[in-house]
Parts: structure tokens; sequence; C-alpha cells
């Protein structure tokens, strides 16, 4: 059975929240190029990647680490719906 995904905005606030939460990272628009602001470097990447298999019971592998996947909360929340929508074994964390 499929599980229900998130809505895009309920997902984007969980993902900005694990970012100020986990990151001390405060995202000031779901839009927002985190790379290009220099809000996200190579040590952080790696522990927001450690962050989002945490929290959302995900493997990211190599093939996954396409940057564009990762320069937002907006691009994130769609990546991380697409995981979730791939693969029925996830733990599910979210309440509708």
């Amino acid at each position: 059975m499929r599980r229900n995904m998130p809505e895009p905005a309920a997902l984007e606030a969980k993902l900005a929240a694990l970012l100020e939460r986990d990151l001390n990272l405060i995202v000031p628009s779901f839009d927002v190029d985190l790379f290009a602001t220099g809000s996200i470097d190579s040590l952080v990447f790696v522990d927001l990647l450690l962050a989002l298999e945490k929290e959302f019971g995900l493997k990211i592998s190599l093939e996954d680490l396409e940057l564009d996947n990762f320069r937002s909360v907006a691009r994130l929340a769609k990546f991380i719906a697409s995981r979730i929508g791939q693969n029925d074994t996830l733990p599910w964390k979210y309440a509708s």
C-alpha cells in the first residue's frame, strides 16, 4: 500500500525546522540558494545528509548527490518527497 506523501508546504516547514535544529541554520525563504549564500559548505553538507537520513529513514547514495536537489529547501522537499514515494518501507513521521 502506498503511503500518503506530505503536502509540499508541510515538508518544507519540516525541513526548515530540521536545518535550524540540527545545523543552526535559519532559512529566510524556502527558495534561497543555500550554496550561493554560503549557508551550506562541504562540511555542513555532510551534516545535512546525516540529518536527512536520520529524520526520514533514507539512505542517500552517491547517485543521489546531485547538488541541485539540495540547493534550497523547496528543491530538497521535492527530492525527499520523491524518495518517500519510491520506497514504501520508509518510516513515516508525519501526522495529518
